[in-house]
């Protein structure tokens, strides 16, 4: 991925910002009624649809052969649980982390209180037990699992099938290695090319947010929004890059810098899962990591 790649999503942000509030101030666009919109803000519109769903298409192919690949190629037992369980520490750590920081700014700003609450529209929602979590992970149908695109039965049912190819005869071992790998550098070209598209893609994203948002509701939910503002950047400025110089002890700058295409497209799409190609492109080409320890 060119190195200036980032500037190109960074100009289309701002175009797309600027277009989008010259299209809200000169046209009248219709409430609720998309249909109703010029036909050239719904071709805008069709143009980030458009690569938010390229990038989803190979999200579950992407991550099914890199973590079979990646498993597969590991094979030392020692190895595999040694990344797995710092894997495992850098999740738990940085969701403490991230829970602390919230759960203190809430308690410092308070952004719900004095809001009214309309108790007929509210509803309560149950969070999902640990072992519901648990059960849910491993699939009953690894084929349903990659149509519906349920992610964690894919990344375990991925790791299963990576030990196992460990397991059996070279012969058989060495051909499904290959076939595999084959297919990961099929989905890694497919995701340069669908990259290629990025800058036009976010370019539709941002102007047709800009143009159809209403602002009166951010005076609404305006403290609410500063305290998640506040939250994100203190777990990306601050929690982030202290966590991350521990483990590695390189300067984050230089990894935000290498990581900047994939954080600049998490920001525009709002999406972890159309965001999940463009970090593993980076971490390819930018960082340098091997496959064995990305796909993890």
């Amino acid at each position: 991925m060119r190195k200036n790649f980032h500037w190109k999503i960074i100009i289309a942000m701002l175009i797309g910002i600027g277009c989008g509030l010259i299209i809200k101030n000169i046209i009248i666009l219709p409430i609720n009624n998309q249909d109703s919109y010029p036909i050239t803000l719904q071709i805008i519109k069709i143009l980030g649809t458009s690569f938010i769903s390229l990038l989803k298409m190979i999200t579950v192919p992407l991550v099914f052969f890199s973590i079979i690949t990646g498993v597969s190629s590991i094979d030392n037992p020692n190895n595999l649980s040694r990344y797995g369980l710092k894997t495992f520490l850098y999740y738990i750590s940085t969701s403490l982390t991230a829970i602390f920081i919230g759960l203190t700014l809430t308690n410092m700003i308070k952004p719900g209180l004095g809001v009214g609450y309309n108790q007929v529209a509210s509803k309560q929602i149950e969070p999902n037990s640990l072992l519901d979590i648990f059960n849910r992970i491993i699939p009953t149908n690894p084929f349903q699992a990659l149509a519906s695109g349920q992610m964690l039965s894919i990344i375990f049912f991925s790791i299963f099938l990576g030990i196992a190819m460990n397991r059996i005869q070279n012969d058989y071992s060495s051909s499904l290695k290959h076939f595999f790998s084959s297919c990961f550098a099929v989905i890694m070209k497919m995701t340069e090319y669908v990259m290629s598209f990025a800058p036009l893609g976010i370019f539709g994203l941002i102007t047709f947010q800009v143009a159809t948002a209403d602002y009166s509701v951010f005076l609404k939910v305006g403290l609410y929004m500063l305290t998640v503002f506040l939250g994100l950047m203190i777990h990306l400025c601050i929690a982030l890059p202290l966590i991350f110089y521990l483990f590695t002890q390189i300067n984050p700058i230089h990894h935000f810098k290498a990581m900047s295409t994939a954080l600049l497209t998490a920001f525009s799409t709002s999406s972890s899962n159309a965001t999940m190609p463009v970090t593993m492109r980076c971490l390819e080409k930018n960082v340098g990591i091997s496959n064995k320890i990305r796909s993890f």
